[in-house]
């Protein structure tokens, strides 16, 4: 069914839904993953995490921890990526490059207020990503 996932994941409680989703996903497909970690930080997205640019090293830990639990799972070989700016367009452009089938992505629930201000990924991801696109949610 699916031979590449690319599972997005920034640490988030929504990011880890959509990581243990994306593996155990990966294991029934037995498909090659890839594993991105974005660390936009513009705007109130910024001030939201809580994070400065030069703390990205907070995100190489989620990178790392994240492949780790891919491997614990029984997925082989999982490849890692790490980008800075608008999460969208880097999923998108390496859903692209690598020519996945799936995309996986959390879903952040927010207000009316903080969707049009911020965007949703989820929203922008449908418009610019060439494969289907799995959003998770908290249970």
């Amino acid at each position: 069914m699916y031979q590449r996932i690319l599972l997005a994941f920034d640490g988030s409680r929504e990011g880890r839904v959509a990581l243990t989703e994306g593996i155990e996903l990966a294991a029934l497909c037995k498909a090659e993953v890839h594993l991105l970690s974005v660390l936009e930080m513009t705007g109130a997205r910024a001030m939201e995490a809580g994070l400065h640019p030069h703390e990205a090293d907070h995100f190489q830990r989620f990178l790392d921890e994240g492949l780790e639990q891919l491997r614990r799972k029984g997925v082989e070989e999982p490849v890692g990526h790490f980008a800075s700016g608008p999460p969208a367009e880097h999923i998108a452009r390496l859903a692209r490059h690598i020519d996945a089938d799936l995309v996986v992505v959390g879903h952040r629930h927010r207000g009316l207020l903080a969707r049009w201000w911020q965007g949703s990924t989820s929203q922008q991801l449908l418009d610019h990503a060439d494969c289907s696109i799995l959003v998770a949610f908290e249970r």
